[in-house]
């Protein structure tokens, strides 16, 4: 048997095997696209706690797993599922209830944490940040970093150009690198090996996955090798970065995944008025999350009717027609 097929697990198995309570994370997706929702949902159901989480701009997988109780920390640059949740909502109740601690940072200075992380350099220079207070509002502080060995000493470092004036550039802005111990993407494609091929914008999910000691890709197809040894410039992780593929059709849902279907307004119009109220957060997370047994049955709630309404036109990828009110 090829080793590398040993790859190919359930999700159940996947998640307990490789995210365990106070793990760094980083879940890719964003806003409401290509968030990987089955496994977001897999994790609030194993019980899994104290999650050091990490994000490029995420909205439904963030704040599900917020509301979940499993975040204890988040380094991210926006939190927000567009028009249905600007700010995610269990998120920022989270925040101002002092139950998790938050750094913040712009979204160009997350993605170059992440590229640094995966190209192996402790930082990357930017001027992202500069004249904002993103430099001078720190998460944590220099005595809970000294405490943690898995933060960096700072948040970032403003320093002057070394290499003499540039123009206007006389400060840069270094950021630190970010190396999960997990990262979790879900693609269009993966073959057993754990190649994985992304329609679209791909955001910073490869660079997230590049950073991160173990990755878990969830997939809308599970295809043979052959499949993406054509045209393999699509190809966007190589399956040498990959430990475990899932096979999850509908495993981004209710947010989109481009050629295959698009996000459910109908589900994230209900999760927010459920999100809003504490007593009817607890009532949604009973019966979508803790009351299923896995994402089919999850799936299986909502109902073939409702799931068709979203599949993507083949033309365009995204669904014709539907009323995203």
């Amino acid at each position: 048997m090829d080793m590398r097929t040993e790859k190919v697990m359930t999700l159940e198995a996947a998640i307990g095997k490789f995210v365990c309570d106070g793990a760094h994370l980083s879940i890719g997706g964003f806003t409401v696209n290509r968030n990987p929702m089955a496994a977001v949902y897999e994790i609030i159901r194993q019980g899994i706690k104290h999650l050091h989480l990490y994000a490029h701009s995420n909205g439904q997988g963030v704040d599900e797993l917020i509301g979940g109780g499993c975040v204890a920390n988040l380094e991210i640059a926006y939190g927000g599922s567009g028009r249905f949740a600007p700010t995610c909502i269990r998120f920022r109740k989270a925040v101002e209830h002092g139950r998790i601690r938050i750094e913040d940072y712009s979204n160009y200075q997350m993605t170059l944490r992440f590229l640094a992380g995966a190209m192996g350099v402790p930082f990357l220079p930017t001027r992202s940040g500069l004249g904002s207070s993103i430099v001078h509002r720190w998460g944590f502080s220099g005595p809970e970093r000294e405490a943690d060995d898995r933060l960096p000493d700072r948040k970032l470092c403003v320093i002057d150009n070394p290499f003499g004036d540039w123009g206007e550039a006389h400060k840069v802005v270094l950021v630190p690198a970010i190396n999960p111990d997990v990262t979790i993407i879900h693609v269009q494609k993966a073959d057993p090996a754990g190649t994985a091929r992304i329609d679209g914008l791909t955001f910073a999910d490869v660079e997230q996955a590049k950073a991160a000691q173990h990755v878990i890709v969830t997939c809308e197809e599970l295809v043979p090798t052959d499949a993406l040894r054509k045209n393999p410039d699509l190809n966007r992780i190589p399956f040498f970065c990959v430990d475990a593929v899932v096979h999850v059709p509908f495993g981004a849902y209710p947010t989109a995944c481009y050629r295959y279907y698009d996000y459910d307004p109908a589900y994230l119009n209900d999760y927010r008025e459920m999100a809003l109220d504490d007593d009817r957060h607890k009532d949604y997370l009973s019966r979508f999350v803790h009351g299923v047994a896995d994402h089919q049955s999850f799936l299986e709630l909502q109902g073939k009717e409702r799931l068709d309404k979203i599949r993507a036109d083949e033309r365009t990828g995204y669904a014709v027609g539907l009323d995203r009110r």
